[in-house]
């Protein structure tokens, strides 16, 4: 009897290029904007905390450099975007797989109504996005009796 080790991200790995060919998208990564399907652009993917003092925007942008990103707030919405480059090392070197994404990005977060949007900062440190959006001081609710006549 033979044994056979199994690895399951070998058959995911396999499901997804089986998918890309068959959706026409096999050198995904490296397409234009405009070529791929709206769903399938690359996101950066985001993790969002609360503190008593803000909340806290933590967005994966490896690669990208500080200068490439641009964050916006308008009309309560905060939009973090920006462009990854690919990089060759020569002109001549072929590329055998691509599984990161290339190309412009963007993603938009409804900001809750106690954000001082006048303090928000940004810090950008091994590929991670950090960003703070400071609470308002707001008064403390105080209960109110209201007398019946």
């Amino acid at each position: 009897m033979n044994l056979v080790s199994w690895t399951p991200f070998r058959d995911m790995e396999g499901f997804f290029d089986r998918y890309n060919r068959m959706m026409g998208n096999r050198d995904l990564a490296i397409l234009d904007d405009d070529s791929i399907p709206t769903n399938l652009r690359w996101r950066p993917r985001a993790d969002i905390s609360e503190t008593k003092k803000e909340y806290l925007i933590k967005a994966e942008l490896p690669e990208v450099d500080k200068d490439d990103i641009h964050i916006e707030v308008e009309n309560g919405m905060l939009t973090i975007s920006g462009e990854r480059e690919m990089e060759t090392e020569e002109e001549t070197e072929k590329q055998h797989r691509i599984e990161n994404f290339y190309g412009k990005f963007s993603r938009s977060f409804t900001l809750p109504s106690d954000i001082d949007d006048t303090k928000i900062f940004a810090k950008t440190k091994k590929g991670v996005l950090r960003v703070h959006l400071p609470k308002t001081k707001q008064a403390e609710a105080k209960p109110i009796e209201v007398s019946v006549d």
